[in-house]
């Protein structure tokens, strides 16, 4: 006699998780952690099929100069462009959540929601697991991050040591990063976005340019910069967790880069994603939840560049 009660004691346990999912997850979809840094700083890419194994991709350099000719030359210049394929290899990982049938009976009985504070914990080790691979990249699947791809160039600072440095200096070692840059690429693409160690962006955004006090170093370096100057439009400055020790010899590193897909992108073929809830055990119900990752492309590496010793 048992036996059929507690089976249909299941189905209902499993018919009440199935029906909470879908408001559950529109709650969970809807939420934006302000402290995952990734989705504002490198151009995310979901077009690859979700099951795709790889994504293939091409970067180009351009070569030629125009130059005068005779009327008659039959040895015109010609201009071209290098092409090299890449693939970047797309990775399954998944995290889920689930209720115990404690909690399950508890929110029947009381006609409650259940909660969904573990799909939201479910959905911010996610977030937490792409922030870490797009910035800093994953050793185990071979990914490289933004602030360490080893076909972007780096360079040592000027000056460094903005602790004891001049807000002159300072400012030269971010021109001198972001003319670098630009030179470059042949002055083709200019750097739009310049990420600093947490201790050098925390000492310019703090300290007084002078003694009047009306404008900090950053202030000031958001205004005399060489991108300002040139296009009128503000420069990206941030602060980022793990520039500190990024640079040789574990000093801090500066990234300057154009923030653009055809420039740097990261591949979410399958963003995270909720599959039906199942039973997992006599006294538990579960909810699994999958995604697919690739890591960062860095498709222009002149177009960025790493400044160390900050």
């Amino acid at each position: 006699m048992n036996a059929p009660f507690k089976l249909i004691d299941a189905q209902a346990a499993l018919g009440f998780v199935t029906s909470q999912t879908a408001y559950i997850e529109r709650q969970v979809n809807e939420t934006v952690y302000p402290d995952i840094q990734y989705p504002s700083l490198v151009p995310v890419d979901t077009s690859a099929h979700p099951w795709a194994k790889t994504v293939t991709y091409y970067s180009s350099d351009k070569f030629g100069k125009a130059d005068w000719i005779n009327g008659n030359a039959d040895d015109i210049p010609i201009a071209g462009t290098d092409l090299a394929k890449h693939e970047t290899a797309i990775h399954m990982a998944g995290i889920g959540y689930g209720y115990g049938l404690e909690e399950i009976s508890q929110a029947q009985m009381l006609g409650l929601n259940l909660p969904a504070a573990d799909a939201m914990a479910a959905r911010r080790a996610y977030e937490e697991m792409v922030d870490r691979v797009a910035l800093y990249g994953d050793t185990t699947k071979g990914f490289y991050g933004l602030i360490n791809a080893p076909s972007v160039t780096a360079a040592a600072a000027t000056t460094g040591d903005w602790s004891t440095a001049t807000p002159v200096q300072i400012l030269a070692d971010v021109n001198t990063a972001l003319a670098g840059q630009y030179a470059g690429t042949l002055y083709t693409g200019l750097a739009d976005t310049l990420l600093l160690p947490y201790s050098a962006f925390l000492h310019i955004s703090t300290t007084p340019l002078n003694d009047n006090g009306t404008d900090t170093i950053l202030s000031w370096l958001q205004s005399k910069n060489v991108y300002t100057a040139q296009t009128g439009r503000p420069l990206v400055i941030r602060a980022m967790r793990g520039l500190d020790t990024a640079g040789a010899g574990n000093t801090g590193r500066m990234v300057a880069y154009r923030r653009d897909p055809n420039v740097v992108k990261l591949h979410i073929p399958m963003p995270h994603r909720f599959l039906p809830a199942y039973q997992a055990g006599p006294l538990r119900w579960e909810v699994p939840g999958i995604f697919r990752l690739g890591g960062v492309d860095v498709r222009r590496p002149k177009e960025m560049l790493y400044v160390d010793g900050i």
